[in-house]
């Protein structure tokens, strides 16, 4: 999976997420980069968890090795991380976690809630959700790189801005292509010009089966792949 199709494919998760609990899409998807490694860190295979959160999940818990950091130095220890049955449920409880805080402390996290991406990076770190010190500036640098900010909220009216949609409708539709192209050499999908011209003629309705029919073609292509 390229870099373009892991934003494209969770995206409208953290967008519509966005939308109703005030977290900026923008730090959901460079969180969700960062803490999984574009999805391919050894916790999201084996427990669909894109964000390194601890505890038990929909699934249960894995344990798993982590880096923290203790008066600045980086140590290596075992944690239980939550588990989960899909990558929208690991984008649902991130939003919920951001949302609700913790038993000691609710409004954890609230600076996040409705903050442009500079100050919900930093707001996210001061709530105690990493121990790296430089970990705002690398959410802020893959912000900035990839152009994230272009998903947040347009605070006028509370709706998502009109060239974040474009820029979604925009990624989706290369990585849908590259896809296509993809499951065509592999011998998993049959007539891919039919389904690139889809994609020109009404990007609209073949965008809204990406989530369940492109990508999961890309996934059962990347199991037969491990299996041999």
């Amino acid at each position: 999976m390229t870099q373009q199709e892991f934003i494209a494919k969770i995206a409208p998760a953290a967008v519509g997420d966005m939308k109703k609990t005030r977290v900026p899409a923008s730090l959901t998807i460079a969180q969700a980069i960062l803490e999984s490694n574009w999805g391919m860190s050894g916790l999201t295979a084996k427990a669909n968890n894109l964000f390194g959160i601890k505890g038990n999940g929909t699934a249960g818990s894995v344990s798993m090795p982590t880096t923290e950091y203790v008066g600045g130095k980086p140590i290596t220890t075992n944690a239980n991380f939550r588990k989960y049955n899909s990558w929208a449920e690991s984008i649902a409880d991130h939003s919920a976690l951001i949302l609700n805080g913790t038993r000691d402390k609710p409004t954890r996290y609230h600076g996040v809630l409705g903050a442009d991406y500079k100050t919900a990076c930093q707001k996210i770190k001061d709530g105690g959700y990493a121990t790296d010190p430089a970990y705002p500036q690398k959410l802020i640098s893959l912000i900035e790189k990839y152009e994230l900010h272009k998903f947040d909220v347009d605070k006028s009216d509370n709706s998502v801005d009109k060239e974040a949609a474009l820029k979604l409708e925009d990624w989706a539709r290369e990585a849908g292509l590259n896809a296509i192209d993809s499951l065509a050499v592999k011998g998993l999908l049959n007539d891919p010009e039919t389904w690139k011209q889809r994609l020109i003629d009404d990007p609209k309705s073949v965008l809204e089966e990406l989530p369940w029919l492109v990508f999961t073609l890309l996934d059962r292509a990347t199991d037969k792949r491990l299996q041999k």
